[in-house]
């Protein structure tokens, strides 16, 4: 039982690891287009999205799709990685508790 505990925990961080390699090739790619053209907005703004829609995309039309992808691709990656660390925690424990 212990053996099979153990290999969701390593398989879990493996897939934590995959959500950091996301993280670093979908969000840096479009946080590359975003610097290049000069669109500021504060980080706050990134995981409220009626926020986003009504203060930075009006002022950056032409970066609409852009800015969308990169919020969305934040949020993802965020959601994503709670849920895996959550299931870490959680096997941890139960292994923890079970020897």
């Amino acid at each position: 039982m212990a053996g099979i505990l153990m290999f969701f925990v390593v398989a879990i961080f493996l897939a934590l690891l995959f959500v950091n390699l996301y993280f670093r090739i979908k969000v840096l790619k479009s946080y590359k287009i975003l610097v290049q053209n000069r669109v500021e907005f504060e980080a706050k703004w990134i995981l409220n999205e009626k926020r986003m829609e009504s203060e930075v995309i009006p002022n950056y039309p032409k970066m609409a799709n852009e800015i969308r992808d990169f919020s969305r691709h934040i949020r993802f990656s965020m959601k994503i990685a709670s849920i895996l660390i959550a299931l870490i925690t959680i096997l941890g424990a139960i292994l923890m508790y079970y020897k």
